[in-house]
């Protein structure tokens, strides 16, 4: 079954991976410490609200990096390592639709289709995406998959699974040259 045609296939993945960096890989809300928490994380950075915890700013922003180095020797650095690899996957994913977009003659010559280079990038970010979302301390889907047993609350890896959507249409494109 084809999901686009064979001429727009090059748009649908400059596009794809663009939108994939505006959709929240993963989405927490819970109660913690007697207040409650929000974190909604991209493939670039993670912003978290937090309402009635006394000594906790109510909004920071933080990078894959930042945050990772922040869980340094915790049990949640695993999930974090996860989420960093996942969004230097991305990062490179995101030069690649860049270089593709602005030349797209040179891009179609390469030995590989950059379709499927970006589908495959867009994929393999996503599966990092969902071990992270995994290994994480929170209630995945509302079970407590993740170390710890999982805070008291939900986390949905929504744009995770739309992004290996779209990797997906795009590795199983047919292009016609």
């Amino acid at each position: 079954m084809v999901w686009v045609r064979s001429e727009y296939t090059g748009e649908l993945a400059v596009l794809s991976t663009w939108v994939a960096a505006l959709l929240p890989w993963n989405v927490f809300y819970g109660a913690v410490s007697g207040g409650s928490v929000l974190f909604v994380r991209f493939p670039l950075f993670q912003i978290r609200y937090a309402f009635g915890l006394p000594f906790v700013r109510a909004t920071s922003v933080s990078s894959p990096v930042s945050a990772y180095l922040l869980q340094s020797g915790t049990s949640v650095q695993i999930a974090y390592a996860a989420w960093l690899v996942g969004a230097a996957v991305y990062l490179v994913a995101l030069g690649v639709s860049v270089y593709y977009y602005r030349e797209e003659e040179r891009a179609e010559s390469w030995t590989a289709d950059p379709v499927d280079v970006l589908g495959g990038l867009l994929v393999v970010s996503a599966l990092l995406f969902l071990v992270a979302s995994v290994l994480f301390p929170e209630r995945f889907f509302g079970i407590g998959f993740g170390v710890g047993g999982g805070f008291p609350g939900v986390s949905l890896p929504v744009g995770a699974v739309l992004q290996l959507v779209l990797g997906g249409v795009l590795l199983r494109a047919e292009r016609v040259s």
